[in-house]
């Protein structure tokens, strides 16, 4: 998941340099998607391995 987020920034990072505003925050509200559904499962795992 920490791929798909530094593609996306990477993305989003080009398309502002090249003036696509649009895609720039596109991708970058898919970019905080991702991030939160990695925090989530992160800590969800964590739980998991302190209850086992």
């Amino acid at each position: 998941m920490i791929r798909w987020i530094i593609t996306f920034l990477i993305i989003a990072f080009i398309a502002a340099i090249l003036g696509f505003g649009g895609i720039a925050g596109a991708a970058t509200g898919i970019t905080k998607i991702i991030f939160y559904v990695f925090i989530v499962l992160f800590l969800i795992s964590l739980v998991k391995k302190a209850v086992a």
